[in-house]
């Protein structure tokens, strides 16, 4: 196992733990917080094939599969017996479906909410108990601006986002009383393996009357990701929620993010329709 400069539960600072930080936005996260000075144990499936988490300062790598149960309950027992606590939770292990929906599978569609809703609903769970008998903590979900507006070739993965904010926004109520604080990021596009590695896209395969509408489709979506923000700004908005005592739910992240949102509660449902169809040459 890879050397960890991590500190142990008589040292003094938070601890986060953050789920899919082996790139991307949780990597992003696992390097602010641990620039912070706070106590970081960063999970992913195989943390030795990111030996950059082990150098950081501060930081405890540990392995942790959200579609495994028994994985995410030895992880937790391990942080609540080495620090004794934990501050902050990032959910943030995800990947992204798209394609034609006609052509999907059920284990494509199951994968996709078994990592992206059933997953972070175990990981959650899995901390609870321990910020409950804290009387303190904050879960923070990585959502995306798509659980709150939508794109054309993204309604399995734009399910499973709106299935986050609603879970997320039911639950901040019943933790509130219990001073455990639940908080939504919502980023734009970001340049990270969302769009490469870490995608499943399905073509339309023999169903030739979406082959038009999937190929300009999948050319502005790619065109836009180009455009998109870094991981690193992504990482800045999760640690401002992290230290966030208000009561405040969603936390756009990146102009993309921020401009749209913004257009989507401003303007009549219709109209942003037929803009968001006038962009992807939708008739």
């Amino acid at each position: 196992m890879p050397k960890s400069h991590h500190t142990d539960k008589s040292s003094f600072g938070p601890v986060v733990l953050i789920t899919g930080a082996s790139s991307g936005i949780g990597l992003a996260a696992a390097h602010k917080f641990s620039a912070e000075g706070w106590r970081v144990v960063a999970t992913c499936r195989n943390p030795g094939s990111c030996p950059e988490l082990a150098e950081l300062p501060g930081v405890l790598a540990l392995p942790l599969d959200v579609t495994l149960p028994e994985s995410i309950e030895t992880a937790v027992t391990r942080i609540v017996s080495e620090f004794g606590q934990i501050d902050v939770l990032v959910n943030n292990a995800g990947y992204g479906v798209d394609g034609i929906f006609e052509a999907m599978t059920d284990p494509a569609i199951a994968r996709q909410f078994e990592t992206n809703v059933f997953g972070l609903m175990r990981v959650t769970r899995a901390v609870l108990p321990q910020m409950r008998s804290q009387r303190r903590g904050t879960i923070i979900q990585i959502s995306s601006m798509g659980g709150r507006t939508t794109f054309p070739l993204y309604s399995i993965y734009h399910g499973s986002k709106w299935a986050v904010e609603g879970f997320s926004e039911s639950l901040a109520f019943e933790l509130r009383p219990l001073g455990i604080r639940v908080k939504l990021i919502e980023p734009g596009a970001v340049q990270t393996d969302f769009y490469h590695r870490n995608r499943e896209t399905v073509p339309p395969e023999q169903l030739h009357e979406y082959e038009t509408i999937f190929q300009r489709c999948e050319q502005i979506s790619m065109k836009e990701a180009q455009r998109g923000c870094s991981a690193e700004v992504v990482a800045k908005v999760i640690y401002r929620a992290a230290v966030d005592r208000s009561g405040r739910l969603r936390y756009p992240a990146g102009r993309q993010a921020l401009f749209l949102l913004r257009l989507r509660r401003l303007l009549p449902e219709s109209v942003f329709m037929r803009l968001i169809r006038h962009v992807y040459g939708i008739h």
